[in-house]
């Protein structure tokens, strides 16, 4: 490591305010930090001073603090300002400098700041200052700008060539600044020495003169050979100072002469040094231009490298012409033929759009069959109910007549009641037997119409469905789902008013037991005893908690049968959306295909150049055109046998569901039938069997 009292005073050479008498007076910090503001007042402004603490006393947390500041400074300057990287130096242990005032590292933190100041702007003044100091500490200083200087790297980097020349011109650079330097010494040394020498002449001059005065004083008064006489030891003194001088001025001569050699050496070595700068720039600058026409010949080559690639491309393009032109009298073949199957497709479409009107009455004529269906149903129930009802009373008539006669044989005592019995019976049948075959009739006609209409119904709707089926375009499985969901929902309709039509009829029953029983509350009066009173109340009470229970369960249902009805007219919409669809692609395959026929008109298979792309766009629009039809085709077959299919899923179903509803009818029979029931239960069941089987029903009206 170099001197640590050379730096020291070095940085008393910077005039800095701070006091700087012994070593631990750099500890704190203070004083390099105005050092390095005499470097570079511009960087180290004082806005970065003043973050130094000045009065850190021998606290060593706040020098280490000062210390690590100064450092990053450092640092920081030499990467921003001048452009170089420290690598390989070890860096000060500001702890140690802080804390033990530690010498080794006080100087390597001095020798940062003394790389600061040789390369900075002012760095002649430094050097010339560095230039007037001892040789000892002259050569110590050199000796760490040296050690520093080593260790510098500039910021950015290129490839190695350039790397080389650099780090040479960098060193040939550093040489120039050593024999400039060397070289301003030297000439201050003989300016000195010319000045000495001057200053020894005329001193020389002045004792010669002097001299003479002194011999002729001498002539004048005693022998100057006499030593002892103040004369004699007078010029004594001269004599030997003046051999003195002499011999100084010899040795300056030798000097000066020794010096002069030394300057036209250096002189010499500037010229070679200069040559060398020379060179090397001129050699920096060829690898400039070698590097910037390497950059143009490997844009070429890259140019080249394309441009091969277009001729292959343009050799093939050449080789697949003779191929297209084969291909385009095959392309016109099929073509025509396209145009031909397109006229069919066409045709077929016409027929498509004229039984879209039948199939719009047909679904007027389903809606207004689906109302009268309802009404009739309505009506039939109605009938029903009726004939349930009047059977029931000429039943219970029926009874009350045997039991009359028997009464009639057992009391002939009583002759005068039995008349009036008898004229009364008389007047009940007169009145009755009539209603009761009208009725009988109505219901039998009823029942013979109801499935007539039902079977018309089922006709209508399975050629709606047949007709919807025939209907359907290229977008079938769309149609297919829609229709799907159509069905389901005309299903679940028929469903919920078949459920609506059983909770109506059991309604209208339970209201008919209601008033029977009523009736029989009336009749019976005082005579029925509390136990039956508080049953039929009871039974009452159940009865109304059930008919608010079906109110409420047609009231659910209402929303649920809109909701199927709104979403019938969905799916309507949805058909119609996806009718317009095809009008819209039918007209623009029209479209593609009359540009087609104008390409094929406009193009001469005579040709030889710049047929290429027109050539290409045709074939491209041929392969789509075969693809559409392709797809058509497939669309058309896979249509017709999905309309197979759904015939047969169609037909099936409802058979299906025929037979599940004539299983539910029986079991619900079944289901009512037990000991337990009531007279008019059992009354209600033997009418309702007799319905079912009418076979049964003539002897009962021929009763």
């Amino acid at each position: 490591l170099f001197n640590l009292d050379a730096n020291h005073s070095k940085i008393q050479t910077f005039g800095v305010e701070a006091q700087c008498k012994t070593v631990e007076d750099l500890t704190s910090g203070v004083v390099m930090a105005q050092a390095l503001q005499k470097i570079d007042i511009v960087y180290f402004n004082d806005a970065w001073i003043s973050r130094i603490k000045p009065d850190v006393g021998d606290n060593w947390r706040l020098k280490v603090s000062n210390l690590k500041k100064i450092q990053k400074g450092i640092l920081d300057y030499n990467q921003e300002v001048l452009g170089q990287h420290i690598n390989d130096f070890t860096l000060p242990d500001v702890n140690l400098i802080g804390e033990h005032s530690d010498a080794a590292e006080l100087g390597r933190m001095l020798q940062l700041i003394l790389g600061c100041a040789v390369n900075c702007e002012q760095k002649q003044e430094y050097i010339q200052t560095i230039m007037m100091m001892e040789e000892s500490v002259q050569h110590v200083v050199m000796t760490a700008i040296q050690e520093l200087m080593s260790k510098e790297t500039p910021v950015t980097g290129g490839n190695d060539s350039y790397v080389d020349l650099d780090r040479q011109l960098k060193k040939t650079v550093e040489e120039l600044n050593d024999a400039l330097a060397t070289k301003e010494e030297i000439a201050q040394r003989c300016r000195e020495l010319d000045m000495q020498v001057a200053a020894l002449q005329e001193e020389k001059s002045s004792l010669l003169a002097e001299n003479q005065v002194l011999m002729e004083r001498l002539n004048q008064s005693d022998s100057i050979e006499d030593i002892n006489s103040p004369a004699g030891r007078r010029h004594l003194q001269l004599q030997t100072q003046l051999e003195q001088l002499q011999e100084e001025t010899f040795r300056l001569e030798a000097a000066k002469d020794d010096y002069r050699i030394r300057c036209e050496e250096l002189e010499k070595e500037l010229l070679d040094v200069k040559s060398q700068n020379e060179e090397l720039s001129s050699l920096a600058d060829e690898a400039q231009s070698l590097k910037d026409e390497m950059d143009v010949l490997r844009h070429s080559s890259d140019k080249v490298s394309k441009l091969e690639g277009t001729v292959e491309n343009y050799k093939k393009k050449l080789e697949d012409m003779g191929l297209l032109r084969r291909q385009n009298k095959l392309m016109e073949e099929k073509n025509t033929a396209l145009m031909q199957t397109n006229v069919g497709l066409e045709e077929e479409l016409r027929k498509a759009n004229a039984t879209k009107g039948q199939l719009e009455t047909y679904k007027r004529q389903v809606v207004e069959l689906q109302n009268r269906l309802s009404e009739e149903s309505k009506k039939a129930d109605k009938m029903e109910f009726e004939y349930k009802r009047v059977k029931e009373k000429v039943d219970s008539l029926q009874k009350e007549k045997d039991r009359m006669r028997t009464e009639r044989d057992s009391l002939k005592e009583t002759i005068e009641e039995l008349h009036c019995v008898q004229a009364q019976e008389g007047q009940l049948t007169s009145s009755l037997f009539p209603l009761v075959s009208n009725d009988g009739s109505d219901s039998l006609a009823a029942e013979i119409t109801t499935p007539e209409i039902r079977e018309h119904l089922i006709r209508l709707q399975h050629e709606n469905k047949m007709l919807k089926l025939a209907q359907e375009g290229s977008d079938n499985e769309k149609i297919a789902l829609l229709q799907s969901l159509l069905e389901d929902a005309n299903r679940r309709k028929n469903e919920l008013e078949t459920e609506n039509r059983l909770i109506n009829q059991r309604l209208m029953e339970e209201q008919s037991q209601v008033e029977e029983l009523q009736k029989s509350l009336q009749e019976q009066g005082s005579k029925a005893d509390d136990v039956s009173y508080w049953f039929v109340l009871e039974k009452v009470r159940e009865l109304n908690n059930e008919l608010l229970k079906k109110n409420a369960f047609i009231d659910e249902m209402e929303p649920k049968y809109t909701a199927s009805s709104q979403r019938v007219d969905e799916l309507e919409e949805a058909l119609k959306k996806k009718d317009e669809e095809m009008k819209q692609m039918e007209e623009r395959y029209k479209k593609y295909l009359e540009k087609a026929k104008s390409v094929i008109r406009t193009l001469d298979p005579k040709q030889n150049q710049g047929s290429g792309p027109e050539v290409q766009a045709l074939k491209n629009q041929l392969q789509e055109k075969e693809r559409m039809l392709i797809s058509l085709e497939k669309e058309m077959d896979k249509t017709k046998s999905q309309r197979e299919h759904e015939e047969k899923l169609i037909v099936s179903a409802w058979y299906n569901m025929g037979m599940s509803m004539q299983k539910k009818a029986a079991e619900d029979r079944l289901a009512n039938t037990g000991s337990g029931q009531s007279f008019l239960a059992r009354q209600r069941q033997a009418t309702s069997t007799r319905r079912s089987y009418p076979g049964h029903v003539q002897p009962a009206t021929a009763r």
